[in-house]
């Protein structure tokens, strides 16, 4: 009876593994499909069927054409300078932010972060037409495009609720000890809440890295210099590129566009999975 049991132990196992297996190559699927049309020549269509190795394969010619005709190195390190000033900024403002809501005592400190928290039901299209107004009658559009793609969202309800949550859970006895040594409140969230949350900062950081670099509408509408653009609009710009047949699309450049534009959120997020899951891990306030 206990092979019997170890039997069918491991044909459930299999079973098990199999399925899985099953799901994720369709959840692959997608990308399997993208990275082959990436292939395309600029005279295949996207309906050509997939082939594993379609002859003449064209990937290196379509990631030339994205770096010569639409430069997209530029935009590139555009891109990660705008994402990496936002999430610097986002994550500092927002730890203070937590900070100030935990460890200080104020009035209307309850009133206002409900109100902070109310701002999450606000789309982002709303503040779009203000926001534009705004930087248009500072000109920061035009002469500082930089400013007008970071300034605007430096502040974030949502890390100042997650760092308020993980503050909360931390022992206040910390707190106390640190200002009878004479600590002053950034020594004490330089010294020790954020050696003791880097598993939160790294969590906060890879998000708004990801929502920063795939920003799209506020870029097409604020910058008008081509070469200060990011590459969400490179990607939109690759798929209106035409073939010398007519106004057929490029579904090749155009693939090739999109594989290159998620790399590297995906290689981030590949190194950071680990803190990523630890630090929305949950926990109970005290």
């Amino acid at each position: 009876m206990r092979k019997t049991r170890d039997k069918q132990a491991t044909q459930t196992r299999w079973g098990v593994h199999l399925a899985l297996i099953l799901i994720c190559f369709v959840m692959c699927l997608p990308a399997l499909y993208a990275l082959q049309s990436a292939t395309l020549s600029a005279q295949q269509s996207a309906f050509t069927p997939p082939q594993l190795f379609p002859p003449g394969a064209s990937l290196l010619d379509n990631i030339s054409v994205l770096f010569g005709k639409l430069n997209f190195g530029q935009l590139i390190v555009n891109t990660t300078v705008v994402s990496l000033v936002i999430v610097i900024g986002k994550t500092t403002l927002a730890m203070l932010a937590g900070l100030a809501f935990v460890y200080f005592r104020f009035v209307g400190k309850t009133v206002l972060f409900f109100a902070i928290l109310l701002t999450l039901l606000m789309p982002t299209e709303i503040i779009l037409l203000p926001l534009f107004n705004m930087m248009s009658q500072v000109g920061w559009g035009q002469t500082y495009p930089q400013l007008a793609l970071t300034i605007p969202f430096l502040a974030t309800a949502t890390g100042a609720f997650l760092f308020r949550q993980h503050f909360n859970n931390i022992p206040r006895e910390l707190a106390e000890a640190a200002q009878i040594d004479g600590a002053t409140p950034l020594r004490f969230m330089i010294s020790v809440l954020i050696p003791m949350s880097l598993n939160v900062v790294a969590a906060h950081a890879l998000i708004q890295f990801i929502s920063s670099w795939n920003q799209y509408l506020w870029a097409v509408l604020i910058i008008s210099n081509e070469n200060a653009q990011v590459i969400q609009v490179g990607v939109r710009k690759a798929a209106s590129l035409s073939t010398q047949i007519g106004s057929q699309t490029n579904y090749g450049v155009l693939m090739a566009a999109g594989i290159i534009a998620s790399l590297p959120p995906l290689i981030l997020f590949i190194l950071l999975q680990k803190q990523f899951m630890s630090g929305f891990a949950i926990t109970k306030d005290k």
